[in-house]
């Protein structure tokens, strides 16, 4: 797992895996966005799976995902939701971490 800063609210990384979660709550983060859609690619664990491990850990947790059409309006509204609803820090994840960051700008730039 590779955890970048994008700020002191936001960090990206790319998939991570439910065993990752408990680190992910060690490390303070308070909630979690997944920008990934789900089979994406074979051995990809389910949204699903994570969300149920990081809500056990009292983690607040939403599924943004972005797919080959790319940052739709409707998922920067739902990050703009997010931002809104969760504390923070949070952690957005996707395969990479471009789709979690790019999402971030574009609902911080519309919350003005």
């Amino acid at each position: 797992m590779d955890i970048r800063q994008i700020n002191d609210e936001y960090s990206v990384s790319g998939q991570i895996t439910v065993e990752d979660v408990d680190q992910i709550k060690a490390l303070g983060f308070k909630s979690m966005v997944c920008h990934r859609p789900d089979h994406e690619e074979p051995g990809q664990p389910d949204f699903a799976e994570i969300a149920a491990r990081a809500e056990s850990l009292g983690l607040k947790v939403k599924h943004v995902p972005v797919g080959p059409m790319g940052v739709t309006e409707e998922a920067v509204a739902d990050m703009v939701d997010a931002l809104d609803d969760f504390d923070r820090p949070m952690l957005g994840y996707c395969r990479s971490g471009a789709r979690s960051t790019k999402t971030y700008q574009l609902a911080m730039s519309q919350r003005g």
